[in-house]
C-alpha cells in the first residue's frame, strides 16, 4: 500500500552527484513518489533501475544531418548547468544543480549569447536551518520581473520532495524565502508543476496531495497563498504531470493518474486530460488523447513527456511510453484543438535510439522548445534515460525530422538531462548538467505573424529613467520551452532590445509591469521598461521580443 497522505520525511535513497568524464555531473533522475517509496523499501529494485538509464560512457557517435539547425557551443559557464529562466533584461539565470548557486549569462555587445560572459548571482538562503538546494522544482519569471522557485524533489543529497521555496529580486541581487502554504497538502511541493496565469497570477501544484488534492494561487505583492481548485481525476493526485497556458487563459494538463489503484499499485493507463478555468477556479474534462500518453503502468516510472502549445494554438503532446512492455508500439504524439475540445492522433517518434540506433526514442521526462519558425525542437533516448540522445523537429505539418545531436555529451546523455529556453535571439539554449551550455540555431527565421506589434513607445528616452510601451502579442503566442513539472521555463513577456544605430551596439532595457501574460493572437497588453545608466546614447532601435520573435523596429533617441 502507498500512503500518499502522510507527510514526506527524507527518503534514504542517495543521489550525490558524480562526476562523469569531462566537465558533465551525473544527477539522479526524476521519480515519481510513489515509486521512491517503493525504492526506499527495496534498495535492489533502486540499483537496478540506475543501472538501466545513462552508464555515461559515449557508446555511439555524435548523430549529425544537414536536416535542421545547428548546434554551437556557449562559452564555458564556472559550474554545471540546469533549469535555465531569462530574466526580463535579456540575460540569463542558470542553476548548479542541487546547490545553492545560480550564475547569469549576459550577451555580449553584439547580442550574442554564445560568446557572453558569466557572473555568479547570489546563492540561495538557509530556511529554518536547512540550506535550500534544489534540484527538480517548479520555477516562473513573474510580471514584476521577480523570479520564484518552489520545492525540489531533491534537496542537497537526498530525495525529500523539501516543501521550501524563494524568490529572487534581480535589482538587488538577493532571494527571500517563500513560506509554503499552512495545510497538511503543502507538506511537501517536491517537483510539483507551476504556471503563471494570463492575468499575471502564479499557480503552483502539490505533487503529492491527494484526497483532497491541492492547488494554489499566490499573490506576488504579498507573498500569500489562495487555494483555487485541483484536477478531478484519478483522485486529482497530479505528481509528474505538467501544465500549459492556453489562447483562452485555459490551463491543460494530460492526467497520468486516472485508472491506478493506489493501494494495489495496478491498473490501466489513462488517456484523459482536464483543463482549469481561472475564473471559476475549477477543472473539467479536456477529452480523450488517442492513445495513452503515459509511461504504461507496469514500467513503474509513470512519466510523461511534454506539452507545447504552437502559434496555430494547437498544442502537441508527447508520451512517455519508455517501451517496457512487450510488443509495445513506439513512443506516441497527440494533438489538441482547444477551441473544439479534442484530440487528434499524432507520429510516433522514431525508433533510432539505443546503442543500436533502432530501439524506440520516447520522451518520458524530456523537453521540448517552440521555435520562432513553429517547429518544435526536442530531445529523446531509449528506456528511462538511457543513453544516447537525440535531438528531432516536430515541423508544422506534422512531422517528425531528426537533427543533428549536440556537440557535447549527448552519446553519454539520457534525455532527461537536458532543458531548454528560447533566447531572445531566436536560438533556443540547452543544458545538460555540463558547464558546456550550448544554443540550437534554426535553420529559417520566425514567423512574422507572430511577432508583437508596437502601437505606442517613447520618441525619445534617457538612461537611469523607466517608460511604457503598449502594443499587441508582446507576450507572443505561445510560452516558449516545455518540460512539465521538474522545471518550467516560460518566456511569454515581453523583453525590449535597443540596438545603436551608429555601432550596432545591442543592449536590453529591464522590462517589468506587464500587463497580461497572455498568449492569445493580438492580446492587447503593455511593458513598463528601464533603461540601464550607462546605456550608449544617439540614435537608436527599440523592438519588443516575445519568445525570440522581434517586432518591428521603431527608432527612438537616447538623450
Amino acid at each position: 500500500m502507498l500512503s500518499l497522505g502522510a507527510a514526506i520525511c527524507a527518503i534514504a535513497i542517495a543521489s550525490a552527484p558524480q562526476a562523469a568524464a569531462g566537465e558533465q555531473v551525473r544527477h539522479p533522475p526524476r521519480i515519481s513518489y510513489p515509486t521512491s517509496l517503493l525504492f526506499a523499501k527495496n534498495p535492489g529494485a533502486y540499483r537496478a533501475f540506475l543501472a538501466q538509464i545513462a552508464s555515461g560512457s559515449a557508446t555511439t557517435p555524435r548523430f549529425t544531418t544537414t536536416a535542421g539547425g545547428s548546434w554551437s557551443a556557449v562559452t564555458r559557464a564556472p559550474a554545471p548547468l540546469g533549469n535555465p529562466l531569462l530574466l526580463t533584461d535579456g540575460t540569463v539565470m542558470v542553476a548548479n544543480p542541487d546547490t545553492a548557486e545560480w550564475y547569469r549569462l549576459t550577451p555580449d555587445s553584439t547580442g550574442n549569447y554564445a560568446h557572453g560572459s558569466w557572473a555568479q548571482v547570489a546563492s540561495l538562503p538557509v530556511i529554518n536551518g536547512v540550506q535550500y538546494a534544489p534540484l527538480y522544482h517548479a520555477s516562473a519569471v513573474l510580471p514584476d520581473g521577480r523570479v520564484i522557485i518552489m520545492g525540489g524533489e531533491y534537496n542537497g543529497p537526498k530525495a525529500v520532495w523539501t516543501n521550501l521555496g524563494a524568490i529572487y529580486d534581480p535589482l538587488k541581487d538577493s532571494w527571500t524565502p517563500v513560506s509554503a502554504p499552512i495545510a497538511s497538502a503543502w507538506t511537501s511541493i517536491g517537483d510539483a508543476q507551476s504556471i503563471v496565469l494570463a492575468d499575471g497570477t502564479f499557480m503552483l501544484a502539490s505533487c503529492c496531495a491527494i484526497n483532497p488534492p491541492a492547488d494554489i494561487l499566490l499573490d506576488p505583492k504579498t507573498l500569500t497563498w489562495k487555494n483555487t481548485g485541483a484536477p478531478r481525476y484519478g483522485n486529482g493526485y497530479q505528481d509528474e504531470q505538467g501544465y500549459e497556458l492556453l489562447p483562452n487563459g485555459d490551463v491543460l494538463t494530460v492526467d497520468i493518474w486516472t485508472g491506478f489503484n493506489f493501494t494495489t499499485g495496478a491498473g490501466t493507463s489513462a488517456k484523459n486530460a482536464e483543463r482549469y478555468n481561472p475564473g471559476k477556479g475549477i477543472w473539467s474534462s479536456a477529452g480523450i488523447t488517442p492513445v495513452s500518453l503515459v509511461d504504461p503502468i507496469a514500467c513503474g516510472n509513470f512519466e510523461i513527456g511534454p506539452a507545447a502549445l504552437r502559434g496555430d494554438g494547437s498544442v502537441v503532446a508527447f508520451g512517455g511510453n519508455t517501451g517496457c512492455v512487450s510488443g509495445a508500439s513506439n513512443d506516441p504524439t497527440a494533438i489538441y484543438n482547444w477551441k473544439t475540445n479534442s484530440w487528434s492522433a499524432g507520429p510516433y517518434v522514431p525508433a533510432v535510439c539505443g546503442s543500436d540506433g533502432a530501439t524506440a526514442c520516447d520522451l518520458a521526462d524530456a523537453p521540448a522548445a517552440v521555435e520562432p519558425n513553429g517547429a518544435i525542437l526536442f530531445a529523446a533516448s531509449a528506456g528511462y534515460g538511457g543513453n544516447p540522445t537525440h535531438f528531432f523537429e516536430f515541423t508544422p505539418g506534422n512531422q517528425i525530422t531528426q537533427v543533428s545531436d549536440t556537440k557535447y555529451f549527448a552519446a553519454e546523455s539520457g534525455a532527461y538531462y537536458y532543458n531548454f529556453l528560447v533566447l531572445p535571439n531566436g536560438q533556443i539554449f540547452s543544458t545538460d548538467f555540463s558547464s558546456r551550455a550550448e544554443v540550437y540555431t534554426p535553420a529559417t527565421g520566425p514567423n512574422p505573424a507572430w511577432a508583437p506589434v508596437i502601437d505606442a513607445a517613447p520618441a525619445a528616452i534617457e538612461p537611469g529613467k523607466t517608460y511604457q510601451v503598449i502594443g499587441k502579442q508582446l507576450n507572443g503566442v505561445t510560452q516558449g520551452a516545455y518540460y512539465g513539472d521538474d522545471v518550467q521555463g516560460a518566456t511569454n513577456f515581453p523583453i525590449v532590445r535597443l540596438s545603436n544605430v551608429a555601432t550596432g551596439q545591442v543592449f536590453y532595457a529591464r522590462s517589468f509591469g506587464f500587463s497580461t501574460m497572455s498568449v492569445a493572437p493580438h492580446a492587447l497588453g503593455s511593458a513598463n521598461f528601464t533603461i540601464a545608466s550607462g546605456a550608449p546614447t544617439g540614435a537608436a532601435t527599440l523592438e519588443v521580443i516575445a519568445n525570440g520573435i522581434p517586432s518591428k523596429p521603431v527608432l527612438v533617441k537616447i538623450k
